[in-house]
């Protein structure tokens, strides 16, 4: 793994954030903290929990209060899944909008916020997930490693153990991503069905987020 580059976030993508939170509560056995936000220029809200040191779990859906942003929605939430589940992975890459090098699949870098929250993501033109969500979103909080913000969130009971991602073209998926991040917890399969299945570790043993 390169210095600075970590596995940022996983993302439970819903149609209503209120569906969302309890599909994760239910597996979690608890509830998430009363932490997150609008995202004005997406059109959604979230709830987001800490998972270990500096990582952590969002839970994302359309803002039914939200203007219309006037561009697809990232992470395919133009059209949600008919039920909530495990959606999508970022991965934190400084310096990211100078990044001459990173896979076109992941589109263009722009500049997003959350209230006082500033960063940059990658984002493709028509808000589709790469590969399907089996490869990650690109994300820069632009600030020093020892303050990002996943480091201030509520949470940190659970730790990301593995992260399994199944696609049809996961060795091509898995060979883009090599040059940029090596994680011992991704784990790649060549599969006929697509999706993610994320292993945490929490006080009660081990959960599975698929």
């Amino acid at each position: 793994m390169q210095a600075g580059v970590y596995l940022d976030h996983i993302v439970v993508v819903a149609a209503d954030l209120s569906d969302g939170i309890a599909w994760t509560e239910e597996r979690l056995g608890g509830t998430l903290p009363q932490a997150g936000g609008k995202h004005p220029l997406m059109g959604t809200h979230n709830r987001v929990m800490r998972l270990g040191a500096a990582a952590f779990l969002e839970v994302i859906a359309p803002d039914p209060e939200a203007a219309d942003p006037g561009r697809a929605r990232w992470f395919d939430l133009d059209h949600p899944p008919a039920s909530p589940r495990l959606g999508h992975w970022l991965v934190r890459l400084p310096g990211l909008a100078a990044r001459a090098d990173l896979p076109r699949v992941n589109g263009q870098v722009i500049a997003q916020q959350r209230g006082d929250l500033r960063w940059k993501i990658s984002v493709p033109e028509d808000g589709h997930r790469p590969f399907d969500g089996v490869f990650p979103s690109f994300l820069d909080w632009e600030c020093d490693e020892a303050v990002i913000p996943p480091r201030a969130m509520p949470g940190g009971d659970f730790t990301l153990t593995a992260l399994e991602l199944h696609h049809p073209r996961a060795a091509q998926a898995e060979a883009l991503l090599a040059p940029i991040l090596r994680d011992d917890r991704v784990h790649w399969q060549t599969a006929p069905e697509i999706g993610l299945s994320a292993r945490l570790h929490g006080p009660g043993g081990e959960v599975v987020l698929g």
